[in-house]
């Protein structure tokens, strides 16, 4: 038996953890519950046979088989008397958990899945096993291929029924994410549709609908909101911000900071130092 539970040390990400793997090899009709698990915990059975119970519903697997572990619900399983099963598992948590889960196939409903013996997924568990061994920077190491094992997971079963506004969604969480990421470089509306992989006029729908701004508009007060925080809390010179927030031409961005906050950036700057020498 292999087994690995990961104490809070390692639990540093709060999108996604991973805190536990392994395999075991079963003894004659070994069993686990009816209990419930805090987070979700994937089975791939290796060999052997054995009986998986979720809610009133009971699952008759074998080798090649897998079984979905979901939080909160009270679950039972149970080894073949003649034929035990030996299985890997990988179990993780996380606030994200269930969004990237839910863009696979697999769920409460539908718990159970095939693969075949030479799966990636397999290999990414040894890879696990494998990395809980490390020494420095295994928090590093093991969200890595947590990352990886969720990836060849969605890949390998991918949810096909995920419905539009999941994926708008997506789209506009991607799109904010590279705007963050990029703001400070010469990023056009263009590049930013490209990335997430749709057109840009449906990009700009989708910023109407949700945000009630176009990514232009979104993209510009991002830039002069960051200007604004540099100009309050650093010395550094307005050409020196221009450039930190998206902009070569010093003049241009003067001109459109006046335009977005009625003052020039040195007004600004002033003003904020005046409100901070009253305080």
């Amino acid at each position: 038996m292999m087994l690995f539970n990961f104490s809070n040390q390692y639990l540093n990400n709060l999108d996604l953890n991973l805190y536990t793997c392994g395999r075991e090899e079963c003894v004659s009709s070994y069993s686990y519950g009816p209990a419930i698990r805090s987070g979700y915990i994937v089975h791939y059975i290796l060999k052997g046979k054995g009986i998986y119970k979720v809610g009133d519903r009971t699952f008759h697997l074998e080798k090649n088989d897998g079984f979905l572990i979901t939080p909160n619900h009270l679950v039972y399983y149970e080894a073949d008397a003649a034929d035990p099963w030996e299985y890997a598992w990988i179990g993780f948590s996380g606030v994200k958990a269930k969004e990237y889960l839910n863009r696979s196939s697999l769920s409460m409903d539908h718990p159970i899945f095939t693969f075949n013996e030479d799966h990636e997924l397999i290999h990414c568990i040894d890879g696990i096993i494998a990395a809980s061994k490390q020494i420095a920077n295994k928090d590093l190491l093991l969200t890595s291929k947590l990352y990886e094992f969720l990836f060849l997971l969605c890949e390998s079963y991918p949810n096909r029924e995920v419905t539009s506004d999941v994926k708008q969604q997506k789209y506009i969480e991607d799109a904010l994410l590279f705007i963050e990421q990029n703001y400070a470089h010469h990023i056009t509306i263009h590049d930013i549709a490209k990335y997430i992989s749709i057109d840009r006029s449906y990009l700009h729908r989708l910023f109407k609908q949700s945000l009630h701004k176009s990514p232009q508009e979104f993209l510009l007060n991002l830039r002069m909101d960051k200007a604004c925080f540099l100009l309050t809390n650093s010395t550094f010179k307005i050409g020196d911000i221009s450039r930190s927030v998206g902009y070569k031409d010093v003049l241009l961005f003067s001109k459109t900071f006046k335009r977005i906050k009625k003052c020039t950036p040195s007004e600004y700057r002033k003003t904020q130092e005046e409100l901070h020498n009253k305080e």
